[in-house]
């Protein structure tokens, strides 16, 4: 049996509306990496699993990872009321092993890990990179403001992302349209300073 979910109001007399099935596609697993895996791609694995409404599933990992999510990535999150006790941060490889759940896309949030040499994963996920201004390089005094502006910078890119046809394009055009998404100037950076968190 198909359900069916009316997407658009009719406009005219005798006019059905847009009409598309619901349930017809799995979801998406996102990988979001960075250097520490404690700042920029917490945030992202944290937006896509409230953005994503069951369309993605949100993970994030680093390729040389801090002890422990940066503290102001944890107030910020627990602010907006997700429980942060389930994030962690951990080596990228976690992913790349033959028990780990395949990725859809792998999203680079800052640009020393857009520059390392990945690993191999599963299933071969369209890839692209999003740079987001490092939020723990600021001062001690600016770091709940620069956190504050990655968080809708990535809030923005996820909204984005789940406004294309995830299902319908080509890898090819999925990871241009990514990268688009990403080269907003919004929370942009050209070389964050720090770049470990």
């Amino acid at each position: 049996m198909q359900d069916w979910l009316v997407v658009s109001p009719p406009h005219r007399r005798g006019h059905r509306g847009r009409i598309t099935r619901q349930g017809c596609c799995k979801m998406k697993n996102v990988l979001v990496l960075c250097t520490g895996n404690s700042a920029r791609s917490i945030l992202g694995e944290a937006l896509i699993n409230q953005l994503g409404k069951g369309r993605l599933r949100g993970f994030s990992a680093g390729s040389d990872p801090r002890p422990a999510p940066h503290p102001a990535a944890l107030t910020l999150l627990a602010a907006k009321g997700y429980d942060v006790s389930a994030f962690s941060s951990k080596r990228w490889d976690v992913f790349a092993g033959p028990d780990a759940p395949v990725m859809d896309i792998v999203i680079t949030v800052c640009d020393n890990a857009a520059g390392e040499a990945c690993p191999v994963w599963p299933g071969a996920p369209v890839s692209a990179h999003w740079g987001i201004e490092d939020p723990a390089a600021a001062a001690p005094e600016y770091q709940a403001a620069a956190f504050r502006k990655a968080h809708d910078a990535l809030a923005e890119r996820v909204e984005a992302m789940l406004a294309l046809d995830l299902e319908g394009l080509a890898p090819a055009e999925l990871r241009s349209a990514l990268n688009a998404i990403g080269a907003r100037s919004s929370g942009a950076t050209a070389l964050a300073s720090g770049g470990g968190w």
